[in-house]
């Protein structure tokens, strides 16, 4: 079972975050985005300290797919310098993983 990641982002609104969701899964370069909304975010930018509300965006996919999902969420996000951060899946059920595999692009 490898092969398989959990990417986070994090987007300003629920409409950005459906909006970048709507393209990648479509795309067929994420299997699933799962979006979060009610994150509160603290942190530094510019020596600035800043205290936000986002939403949290939970994707799916295969390694392989990781820099061209990458690069459309950078095409599409309005941040300067977005959260895009992979996790490998160590472990995961074999069901589940063979369905990512079907609905990303091969």
């Amino acid at each position: 079972m490898d092969g398989y990641i959990v990417v986070f982002m994090t987007a300003p609104n629920p409409d950005a975050a459906v909006q970048i969701a709507d393209a990648i899964v479509g795309e067929e370069l994420a299997a699933c985005c799962s979006i979060l909304p009610g994150l509160r975010s603290i942190y530094m930018w510019k020596g600035e300290m800043y205290d936000e509300h986002e939403v949290l965006c939970i994707i799916k996919t295969r390694a392989e797919l990781f820099e061209g999902l990458k690069k459309r969420i950078l095409e599409m996000h309005s941040y300067e310098v977005p959260e895009i951060i992979a996790v490998d899946i160590k472990a995961g059920h074999g069901d589940y993983l063979k369905w990512i595999d079907q609905v990303t692009g091969r």
